[in-house]
């Protein structure tokens, strides 16, 4: 899927809901054992990329330094449920303190009267954080009216051909 069809996708307004929610994501990769790892975290869409910031110590960092491919899901519990799927690519930084991009993730997670006391007790626990920023690849909006999973589009089609 070219860089420009990816972001058509992610432009779109039901994806853009989605981007900006207070939903988690869950990012997926591969673990130094060879085995699949999903973890849910908070992120920011920022200059058409996803900015996950997280513990320069985290499992994920090393893992995403060796392997870089990862996938992406933000979802709603509701029915039918809405989902945004991404593949993509991950590039680690360490950097001293805490990202901006972390504190401003994170203000779509904690009420505004835990912030401040939030705040103070990540800047006390973080010297170095790791951020990571995920180029979307491949993306693909499922909101089960419009757009369907691929399974069920050919089974649709199926029926349709009969």
């Amino acid at each position: 899927m070219d860089r420009r069809a990816v972001l058509r996708v992610l432009a779109t307004p039901l994806a853009q809901k989605l981007l900006h929610s207070e939903f988690v994501s869950r990012l997926a990769y591969v673990g130094p054992d060879g085995y699949p790892r999903v973890v849910p975290v908070g992120y920011l869409w920022k200059d058409e990329r996803f900015v996950v910031c997280t513990a320069s110590n985290a499992p994920k960092v090393n893992a995403l330094q060796s392997n870089p491919r990862v996938a992406l899901t933000i979802d709603t519990q509701t029915q039918p449920p809405h989902i945004l799927l991404v593949r993509g690519i991950a590039a680690v930084e360490v950097v001293d303190g805490v990202p901006d991009e972390y504190l401003e993730a994170s203000r779509r997670y904690i009420p505004e009267q835990q912030w401040s006391d939030f705040e103070t007790q990540v800047r006390g626990l973080y010297d170095r954080m790791a951020r990571i920023s995920i180029t979307a690849e491949w993306a693909k909006l499922i909101d089960f009216e419009t757009t369907l999973p691929i399974a069920v589009e050919e089974l649709v089609g199926r029926r349709r051909d009969r």
